[in-house]
């Protein structure tokens, strides 16, 4: 049960209990997981990728936007994925699009009978996300419910308004950093896999959530994608914070759980969890305001 279904004001500043662990995915080596919440009937499963710009992140630093998809509802699969620049593109998506396999087969251990199975992330996460409900929809599985992207970085050019206006120091500089490390080869940047937000083909695509902020660098990149989506006739909800946020950065970090965006945030995620894949459209783009193996 979502804690945000409530009546009372709901904070995540305490996580779940966690359970940390690697999974043998047939890659070169196996990858770290960290699960949250305990399965349960009827439940969701959300396999959740970090931000950190390609380059830098970790399961603790996903710690605060796993935690809140856990007080929504779900039960929480993060991924700590190989980094750029030691990993280039392909290496990350690989690896997430194979955890999100070994997740689906696994789910009714890991959620319950008959969860539902999300793709989620911040930030670098966002893309990762978006790129493995591609790949689920070109390969035709696993079968997905719902993605869900909070400030995705989805395309390298970093020329939009948003970026330009960003206050957060030299505007796009970290993101970037991290396009220039994930993106090794030129030619990398045309693949749909890399950048989602260049994608000829949505349609076909899961149920979408997708929030970003006023003060969010990748506002216009987020509402550019929301838009295409629902042009392709994909279900989706598309939401604007209201600033001061400090997005994308604020994501990755756990002081950020008792600011008063974590709230609104929360319900958002809550609703969704709780429909996407069970109805055939949802709302409008709108504005508002030490290891073990598993």
């Amino acid at each position: 049960m979502s804690r945000f279904s409530q009546s009372r004001p709901a904070s995540p500043t305490r996580f779940p209990a966690t359970e940390d662990c690697s999974i043998d995915v047939g890659l070169r080596r196996p990858l770290g997981v960290r699960v949250y919440g305990k399965r349960h009937v009827g439940g969701a499963l959300v396999v959740h990728f970090h931000g950190g710009a390609f380059v830098s992140g970790s399961l603790d630093s996903g710690a605060m936007v796993a935690g809140l998809l856990h007080e929504a509802g779900a039960v929480v699969m993060s991924v700590d994925y190989p980094l750029a620049p030691a990993d280039p593109f392909p290496a990350a998506v690989d690896a997430a699009y194979a955890a999100l396999q070994w997740a689906y087969c696994k789910r009714s251990r890991l959620a319950g009978q008959g969860a539902r199975v999300f793709v989620a992330g911040e930030e670098a996460g966002g893309n990762l996300a978006a790129a493995t409900a591609l790949m689920a929809r070109d390969r035709n599985a696993p079968r997905l419910a719902g993605q869900i992207l909070l400030s995705p970085m989805l395309d390298p050019c970093l020329g939009t308004a948003s970026v330009r206006r960003s206050e957060q120091g030299p505007a796009g500089c970290p993101l970037a950093h991290g396009w220039c490390g994930y993106l090794r080869e030129a030619s990398a940047a045309e693949h749909p896999y890399a950048t989602p937000g260049r994608s000829l083909r949505l349609a076909g695509l899961p149920p979408a959530l997708l929030i970003t902020a006023d003060d969010d660098p990748l506002r216009d990149e987020t509402l550019a994608y929301a838009r295409r989506l629902d042009e392709s006739r994909v279900p989706v909800s598309g939401f604007v914070l209201p600033a001061p946020t400090g997005w994308p950065g604020a994501l990755q970090e756990v002081a950020g759980a008792g600011r008063p965006w974590v709230e609104e945030v929360g319900r958002r995620i809550a609703a969704f969890l709780a429909t996407a894949g069970r109805r055939e459209t949802v709302d409008a783009v709108e504005q508002f305001a030490p290891q073990k193996r598993c």
